[in-house]
């Protein structure tokens, strides 16, 4: 909703802006030079990234406009499920365990948090690690180092999209010369026709430059710090897995253990120690909170 809101103030204070000063709109819609920079721009962007990343870009762009950034509720379910899987793995053998982390899909643990088990990256991760504390030779510090390997890679594979469309941004200006340039060509060739004409031409031109800086700064460059944003605040539920699970590998209880992971919530949206009792109490509960995610 932000992204939107930012869009019309950003755009209607330009052509706002540009209309009160006595400037003519319709000077601006010079749709050739348009198909210039972001067709050139878009040609860029597929030769510069492999076809997954094109695609997750798609799909990045989607979750930056509409904000799909964990709330209240996933917070509180990722906490609850670790809660429930510490919980069996101090009172299980290791074989009644193997059964929640080998088919997630059939545990009634997983089920109950149906939110997790969709995201099935998450729930693998959660799963592996699980695996290697039931098989219990590796040591915390190596687990941890695991971890932090794993979710730097997750991080990377993420923030590809923002990588390739900030490319994108630096490379709009130039771009919107190189459609101003070609304006300007097409003007010199018109230098025999009356000033109203040659003017039209040239102004035509100029819009090359305004539209490359404009998509740049104004579009392209605010999309992509949003997928960023946007993207780490998914990459946080990891963290808070590792957390969690480094504490309950070190013999923390499973409720002093949810505590550690909670702490690596920001402070804005961290649920409170009260929120989270009674949500491991009452897994999927808290209504009200259920109503605000």
């Amino acid at each position: 909703m932000t992204f939107v809101i930012g869009m019309v103030i950003v755009f209607g204070c330009l052509l706002g802006g540009f209309a009160a000063m006595g400037g003519n709109i319709a000077v601006l819609w010079q749709p050739f030079e348009y198909i210039i920079i972001l067709g050139s721009s878009i040609g860029t962007f597929f030769v510069a990234n492999p076809m997954k990343v094109v695609k997750d870009t798609f799909k990045a762009i989607m979750e930056a406009i509409k904000e799909a950034t964990p709330k209240a509720r996933d917070y509180l379910d990722t906490l609850s499920i670790l809660y429930a899987l510490m919980r069996e793995l101090r009172a299980k053998t290791r074989s009644e365990m193997g059964t929640h982390v080998d088919n997630p899909g059939e545990s009634e643990i997983f089920k109950a948090f149906p939110k997790v088990l969709a995201n099935h990256d998450l729930t693998h991760f959660i799963c592996d690690y699980c695996r290697l504390i039931i098989i219990g030779n590796a040591r915390t510090h190596e687990i941890e180092a695991l971890m932090d390997e794993e979710i730097q890679t997750i991080t990377r594979d993420k923030l590809k999209v923002y990588l390739a469309l900030t490319a994108v941004a630096e490379a709009l200006p130039a771009l919107g010369i190189v459609a101003a340039v070609l304006g300007v060509i097409k003007a010199m060739g018109a230098l025999d026709q009356p000033p109203q004409v040659l003017g039209h031409l040239i102004g035509a031109a100029l819009v090359g430059t305004f539209a490359g800086i404009l998509f740049s700064y104004g579009l392209f460059g605010p999309l992509a710090s949003k997928i960023k944003s946007v993207r780490e605040k998914k990459i946080r539920l990891y963290v808070i897995v590792k957390q969690t699970l480094l504490a309950f590998m070190n013999g923390a209880m499973p409720q002093v253990a949810v505590e550690h992971g909670r702490k690596t919530i920001s402070a804005y949206e961290r649920p409170s120690i009260t929120e989270v009792e009674q949500e491991t109490m009452n897994p999927g509960g808290g209504g009200d909170l259920k109503k605000a995610a």
